[in-house]
């Protein structure tokens, strides 16, 4: 399957100097950032039918992460512009859900500000780390936090009670594992980056 969107995607008449860019992984990522607008029809205070539609859109969104990756790595296209476009595409999906609940209030606005307070501390971290020749590598911890993340928000999206389970309850207790997650692996990050400077000047 995945050999067979390889080449239909190689066969698409684009030009080659594009397709360095525009390769397939990066395409899938773009994709992903595309459906950020089907999100907002959550402003709309969707029934139990429509709230499972828009978390099956989200959880779609989320499974193209794992199939950029593995094609990137698969063909050997990575590149400087995936690299950039995947993180920030995976924020971009799970902070604008978690926003958008916000006025629903199916999410605590707190929780939230803490979530992305930290991304934007940990992005910080890595632009002075790259500007110092220094390379932070992502650890597990901030992979099992965007994991529990997924979980939560998705649990959050469907909110109605669902085959006897409460989806609004589960989802709020695998948000606050993800906040822990959040907390720890941004201290995680500051605690090697005051490593990496202090090994650097000695």
């Amino acid at each position: 399957m995945i050999d067979y969107l390889k080449r239909s995607f190689d066969r698409l008449p684009i030009a080659q100097e594009r397709k360095k860019v525009l390769n397939l992984p990066n395409t899938i990522t773009v994709l992903r950032i595309g459906i950020i607008p089907f999100l907002f029809f959550l402003l709309e205070s969707p029934g139990p039918t429509g709230s499972i539609f828009i978390a099956f859109i989200f959880v779609l969104a989320s499974l193209t992460d794992l199939l950029d990756g593995y094609i990137a790595r698969r063909y050997q296209i990575v590149t400087t512009m995936g690299k950039f476009l995947d993180p920030i595409a995976d924020k971009l999906v799970v902070n604008t859900a978690m926003i958008l609940m916000i006025p629903l209030g199916r999410i605590p606005a707190w929780i939230v500000a803490i979530i992305i307070i930290r991304d934007f501390t940990v992005d910080g971290i890595r632009s002075i780390a790259s500007s110092e020749g220094l390379i932070i590598q992502s650890s597990r911890l901030g992979k099992q936090k965007t994991l529990c993340q997924v979980f939560a928000v998705t649990a959050l999206m469907i909110h109605y009670p669902l085959l006897g389970v409460d989806a609004h309850l589960i989802g709020m207790a695998i948000l606050y594992v993800a906040l822990l997650l959040t907390l720890y692996s941004g201290l995680d990050y500051l605690m090697k980056f005051f490593k990496e400077i202090l090994n650097k000047k000695n």
